[in-house]
């Protein structure tokens, strides 16, 4: 009997159902003068009342319940009562309503045989009965049908057992609990067998539709037909409680036979879905109907268990472990799923003589990260598809597994080692079939312990030294130091294989097998140079990491830009659309006003001639880019067409259904090979053709179909920010008058000028020598003569802007312990994860102006750090990484041989040559005093800044107030310098020891103070042009009004 919560019924049930509740309780209250509910047995049993009209009834009929109340009362007048008062506490207790639901009968005999006679108060149930009723409650918030078993024969009513969760799996109760759910959709008041079915095929990933499938049948079809058969049971209004079917009863009692009979512990879906195949209800309305048989199934559920048993109550997380938790490698080759593996024979044939070993069968493949160890496994993997293999591994499956998988959701300690242990078994239980690989091998170490369970790798330790277990691992020379050599136990049952970076001419091959592949997938063409090129050039540029992986990367991004320009609107086309809309937008404004306004109406009438003109040309450039489209496409579409009959026929190759693969060689594919061909005809025609000689304006073609070396090496300048496209003609030009550039910036120093210029141009046309930094110098001179301001110069010229110069003050490194902010910290050191200053500034950034300003002033040991830099340009940082410095200009400043230069400045002017040599070999003497021969010898060009003359100090004079003037042309007023204040502040500003750096003072004092002034003042504003004129008499400078902007005035330095 179930009773539902007081909530659960409407109030006309609550008055049909009172009658009865009242007459029951009255009756328990004074059977024998007790004042408490008789125990199970305790009611003699009553022969005479007919059970069948209180069992299973809701009472909710006026016959149902009559037959109750009469059945009551005749057993009321044939046993004398011993009391009829009533406790305190009984009188205190209200009745609750309730309804008798039956959940079974009894467990031997038929479904549908009547239950035994009981007296009506025994079906009464509440909270405190005993375990032995036959009947159990359903508690208020309990959403599941939680009781069956058997009726008591005879009397007393014992001997029926109640289904509690303990008796299923997690899923198989999850399907129960469901059950009522579904038929409560459904509208149906009873919970049948289909109600069952339509919770097992809901689940999520469910070993329901797994079987299904493996069977034959077709989950969701299935699912689809349950859910019609479901439509068409009869419904029922209202909230009427719910029944267990008398199908379903029997179905769950055949389900525990089944566990018994198979040995388990526990029921589970399988055993669930057995018993409907032989429900007559589901069985023949719906899983025959699909096929699927109680044979199919069955045979379907060993396959999926295998030797397993269900001895917990999540049994179906260790069925088809591999499955889930690994990938199937042979059987992606044998579907053309995996790229081709080019190369790589030596470390495929160690690997296939390691796994035939008697014991310690396990190679591990190290190597650096993208050289291609997961390849060699690839490669073996299409090698025993292909028969390829000796004896030893003919037939094999290697399966790839998944370590992130086996470990993602194992919530509870242990969780994570019965799946481990179930793909384990899988494997060892197929007597050497399965051959497992383990990509990042060094990730079981430590995976899955947590609170002292033990990790993967201890529980493969057995297997691996005894030969049950094949593995093939693969990991890198690092990670493999890190974890798997500081386990001798683990090691010594791998053996190594190493996997070397292949050369650049293995890397060209590498790609032209994969090219095809890649122009399938993006839809363009991949010329034979742009493959030569990525090789070339990543080997060059991209010193982090490793071939083949940096070269197929490159392809691969520059076909992904060139389908991304594909798909996208071209940009003749979008200039066109843009300009359309402009006019359109202006047409509109134009309407209102031409009524009125005749020249408004004149512009309207060219603006439609020109908008006409605009459209039609929209018209042909928007029509000839869907076509150039549709050709691409067409030849992607046979591409990929010839791609899958290539694999059909060599699946039919190895079938030896040699009648299909004559078929398809020399049928389908010649045809589409012939059709490829002229559609690729039809595209070099319109290529030629230049389209259809009207698109953008001349004629051109709109798409480019082809990766060319162009392509790649403007990828590599994104990733890298190297230039190493073709130079273009502005280019070159701007290369060629490049002391030019550098001349506006920086004044005299011609000899220092010049030789960065020489050094940028050899670079650029690709005459430097690769293996070394693109320039080194050292400027040596007095302050403030240009050094650090000509080092700016050239990045701005590079870069478009001096910030993105790297800049290391060597008065900031003048102790010992400073030279590990250069490279980073030693290992134990505080910082060291955080790199050194200047090698993360180069790997950030490979193509850069590095500038060591005051370089005499570091400490000794710094220099040592240098000399590798300087002559192979690489250095190892902390952490074991190499920094390229091979695309890098490195300057270096110093002020050794200031004094000299000083003294000698003034011959100069009389005898430069003479001068220019003496002055050479005296701050060469400084320079071979202070610095170590290995260090002078590694730099290229020493370069003396010669001192500057009054000339030259009013030329800086003149850049400095240009500046100035820029920034008041921001506030929109002009300035003007006269002579005379260009050589009064030059006169003032000049020292031949300190350089221009009092010049930039004198400006800052003199002119910059007295404008600000002036403008606080408001004597200038907008739109007005500050003279700046020298007063002779007075001394210092004077302002005053010049034109105005608007009139012509000066906007900036005149």
């Amino acid at each position: 009997m179930l009773i539902q919560p007081l909530s659960f019924y409407s109030l006309p049930q609550l008055v049909r159902a009172l009658p009865v509740a009242l007459d029951t309780l009255r009756y328990a209250m004074l059977l024998k003068g007790q004042h408490h509910l008789p125990k199970a047995g305790a009611i003699p049993p009553a022969p005479h009342v007919p059970s069948r009209a209180l069992a299973g009834r809701h009472f909710s009929s006026t016959a149902h319940r009559a037959a109750a109340t009469a059945s009551i009362r005749s057993w009321h007048g044939s046993h004398s009562l011993r009391s009829s008062a009533f406790s305190p506490a009984a009188s205190s207790s209200s009745p609750l309503p309730f309804s008798l639901l039956p959940l079974s009968a009894s467990s031997g005999a038929a479904a549908s045989s009547p239950l035994p006679h009981q007296h009506p108060a025994a079906l009464l149930s509440r909270p405190a009965a005993s375990s032995s009723l036959p009947w159990h409650p359903v508690r208020p918030g309990r959403r599941s049908l939680v009781t069956s078993a058997a009726s008591a024969a005879g009397a007393g009513g014992g001997g029926g057992k109640r289904i509690t969760q303990n008796q299923f799996t997690e899923k198989a109760w999850q399907a129960i609990v469901a059950a009522p759910e579904a038929a409560k959709e459904g509208g149906q008041q009873i919970v049948e067998t289909e109600h069952l079915l339509r919770a097992l095929l809901e689940q999520p990933g469910g070993l329901a539709r797994r079987v299904l499938a493996k069977a034959g049948g077709n989950p969701s079809r299935l699912l689809e037909r349950t859910d019609e058969f479901i439509r068409k049971q009869p419904k029922v209004s209202g909230d009427a409680a719910q029944v267990l079917g008398r199908n379903l009863e029997s179905l769950v009692n055949r389900s525990m036979e089944l566990q018994g009979r198979w040995g388990d512990q526990f029921v589970s879906v399988e055993h669930l879905l057995l018993a409907l195949a032989d429900d007559p209800r589901v069985g023949e309305a719906l899983l025959k109907a699909e096929g699927l048989t109680r044979d199919k199934l069955e045979q379907a559920i060993k396959d999926v268990r295998g030797s397993n048993r269900v001895t917990d109550q999540d049994p179906e997380g260790k069925y088809e472990a591999l499955s889930k938790y690994a990938r199937d490698l042979t059987a992606a080759a044998r579907e053309g799923k995996l790229d081709p593996v080019i190369g790589r024979d030596d470390e495929v044939r160690r690997t296939i003589q390691i796994l035939s070993r008697r014991t310690k069968n396990n190679p591990v493949l190290i190597g650096e990260p993208g050289v291609g160890k997961t390849a060699v496994v690839e490669g073996l993997a299409q090698r025993i598809v292909a028969g390829d293999v000796p004896q030893a591994l003919q037939g094999r499956t290697l399966m790839a597994l998944d370590m992130g998988s086996l470990i993602a959701g194992a919530k509870y300690r242990g969780e994570f080692e019965d799946r481990l242990k179930a793909v384990i078994k899988e494997v060892t239980d197929s007597a050497g079939r399965i051959v497992l690989f383990i990509d990042e091998i060094h990730t079981i170490v430590g995976a899955g312990a947590t609170g002292g369970a033990m990790d993967a790798s201890n529980l493969l330790k057995p297997m691996l030294s005894r030969g049950e277990l094949r593995c093939i691992g693969a990991t890198t020379l690092d990670e493999y130091r890190k974890y798997i050599e500081k386990d001798p136990a683990l090691e010594r049952r791998f053996q190594q294989v190493y996997v070397d970076q292949p050369s650049v001419a293995q890397t060209v091959s590498i790609l032209r097998g994969l090219r095809e592949r890649y122009e399938v997938h993006h839809g363009v063409r991949i010329s034979d140079s742009a493959l030569v090129e990525a090789a070339v050039l990543s080997d060059r540029y991209i010193a982090d990491r490793f071939l083949p992986d940096k070269a197929i990367d490159l392809v691969d991004e520059a076909a992904a830009q060139l389908k991304m320009e594909i798909t996208s609107k071209p940009l003749a086309l979008d200039e066109v659309d843009r300009k359309v809309l402009q006019l359109e937008m202006e047409r509109l404004s134009l309407e209102k006003a031409a009524s009125s306004d005749r020249a408004a109406a004149a512009r309207l009438a060219s603006l439609d001639g020109e908008l006409g003109r605009l459209k039609e040309q929209q018209h042909v450039i928007t029509e000839q880019w869907q076509a150039e489209k549709a050709d691409m496409e067409r030849v992607q579409d046979l591409k990929e067409e010839i791609e899958r009959v290539g694999i059909e026929i060599a699946q039919a190759e190895r079938d030896y259904d040699l009648n299909r693969a004559a078929e398809l060689k020399y049928g389908t594919l010649h045809t589409l090979q012939s059709q490829l061909r002229a559609a690729e005809a039809a595209l070099a025609a319109r290529a030629a053709a230049g389209g259809n000689g009207a698109g953008a304006g001349g004629g051109s073609k709109l798409l480019k179909e082809e990766v060319t070396e162009a392509d790649i090496a403007e990828i590599i300048a994104k990733w890298t920010g190297i230039p190493v496209s073709k130079l273009v003609q502005s280019e070159r030009d701007k290369l060629l008058h490049l002391p030019e550039q550098l001349h506006r910036r920086v004044v005299g120093q011609d000899e220092a000028v010049q030789a960065v210029a020489d050094a940028i141009q050899r670079s650029r046309a690709g005459l430097a020598d690769p293996n070394r930094p693109i320039a080194s110098f050292m400027f040596l001179g007095p302050t403030g003569v240009g050094k650090t301001e000509l080092a700016k110069a050239l990045a701005e010229f590079l870069f478009n802007s001096e910030n993105a110069m790297v800049r290391l003050d060597m008065s900031e490194y003048m102790e010992k312990y400073s030279v590990s902010r250069l490279i980073g910290a030693p290992p134990g050191y505080v910082g060291y994860d955080e790199g050194g200053q200047l090698t993360e500034a180069v790997r950030r950034r490979p193509y850069a102006v590095i500038l060591f300003d005051e370089v005499e002033k570091a400490h000794a040991d710094v220099f040592n750090v240098l000399l590798q830099i300087l002559d192979d340009g690489r250095v190892t940082d902390a952490q074991g990484r190499v920094v390229s410095f091979k695309n890098a200009i490195i300057i270096l400043t110093s002020n050794l041989g200031s004094a000299s230069i000083l003294e000698m400045g003034s011959a100069l002017e009389s005898d430069p040559p003479a001068a220019r040599s003496a002055i050479r070999n005296l701050v060469m003497a400084q320079v071979r005093t202070h610095f170590r021969p290995e260090f002078v010898n590694r730099i290229d060009e020493f370069i003396i800044f010669d001192p500057l003359g009054p000339q030259q100090i009013a030329t800086i004079v003149r850049l400095q107030a240009r500046r100035v003037a820029q920034r008041l042309a921001e506030k929109k007023i002009g300035l003007q310098m006269t002579d005379s204040a260009v050589q009064y502040l030059a006169s003032t500003g000049y020292d031949p020891v300190y350089g221009a750096r009092p010049v930039k003072r004198a400006v800052q004092r003199e002119l910059e103070t007295a404008i600000a002034k002036a403008l606080l003042r408001g004597e200038f504003v907008e739109d007005d042009t500050i003279v700046v004129e020298a007063d002779e008499v007075l001394g210092g400078l004077v302002l005053r009004h010049g034109p105005k902007l608007s009139e012509g005035g000066a906007a900036g330095e005149g």
